[in-house]
């Protein structure tokens, strides 16, 4: 849905990038949101998880488990949106294979050299972090056969925006596997307004 409230979009998402790259930089830190390994055992994540550096893993903050809607096959091309430190990412490039390709795409560059780093570490040729945000990304129509995400549409203001461009990077038959927060009520003009609300 659009936004009708006046929200300062560049205040929202530049208080994102500060949470998050709280998250990269402190991930030893408490915040109001759980993260970490401990986290997504709890959350049930595939046996992929143990391959994946402590680096990335440290910090973790998605909010379920999109693994839960499926397995990834050999050779798929994949957009994880909101990649973070990568976890998410890395797992999906070990269940595509060398023949599949991940691309990991956040705003936070602090979480893209994690995720960058922990790839290296890993040895995966397949999979790499592109600088970017969900309502404008920088791939051709039908490049991709998944779209993972996990707790980052929830964070953005014009759904309409980003289901628009995941509609359009998806191939015809694509499929989305998204974990994320919603709502059962309205909130209110003032809720709508309140950047703390939005960012954790």
């Amino acid at each position: 849905m659009a936004v009708d409230v006046e929200i300062d979009v560049q205040l929202l998402k530049s208080e994102i990038k500060k949470t998050y790259a709280s998250v990269s930089d402190e991930p030893e830190r408490d915040f109001i949101f759980p993260t970490g390994r401990p986290w997504a055992d709890d959350l049930g994540y595939p046996p992929e998880l143990a391959n994946v550096p402590d680096s990335a893993v440290e910090s973790f903050a998605g909010v379920a488990n999109p693994w839960e809607l499926g397995r990834l096959a050999a050779g798929e091309r994949v957009l994880d949106l909101g990649s973070g430190a990568g976890t998410d990412s890395l797992m999906a490039a070990q269940m595509v294979g060398p023949e599949g390709r991940v691309t990991g795409i956040d705003m936070t560059p602090q979480m893209l050299a994690k995720a960058r780093a922990a790839a290296s570490e890993m040895g995966l040729a397949n999979a790499d972090f592109v600088e970017g945000e969900a309502e404008r990304l920088p791939f051709p129509d039908g490049s991709f056969d998944v779209v993972i995400s996990n707790g980052v549409i929830d964070l953005i203001p014009d759904k309409d925006a980003v289901f628009a461009e995941l509609n359009r990077v998806l191939r015809p038959g694509g499929r989305l596997q998204i974990a994320d927060v919603t709502i059962q009520n309205p909130v209110s003009e003032e809720g709508k307004r309140n950047i703390d609300l939005w960012t954790g």
